[in-house]
């Protein structure tokens, strides 16, 4: 049960931090493509907005901490490390 609990913990970070680099893209940019997306690859960007995105990570650990599910927000901050280190190699 345990390790249940911290995968679904780490998919929850996953899909807040894609899920945050969404919402910056529709709302602060004119990004709308796939090709739009490489071009931000390329500029050197793309490590920047996988940090904004990991902001809705935040919200989603202490949800997770108000209703008790520890495990969960374990996950998260699992999944907030693995997005630290992607951002550091890309």
């Amino acid at each position: 049960m345990d390790k249940k609990d911290l995968f679904i913990g780490l998919i929850i970070g996953f899909i807040a931090a894609a899920l945050g680099c969404g919402l910056f893209l529709y709302f602060f940019t004119e990004v709308r493509s796939l090709e739009d997306l490489q071009t931000i690859r390329a500029q050197g960007y793309m490590g920047k907005l996988i940090t904004l995105g990991a902001i809705f990570n935040l919200i989603a650990f202490f949800y997770l901490l108000k209703i008790n599910k520890e495990l969960m927000a374990r996950g998260v901050i699992l999944a907030t490390i693995l997005l630290a280190v992607l951002t550091v190699i890309l």
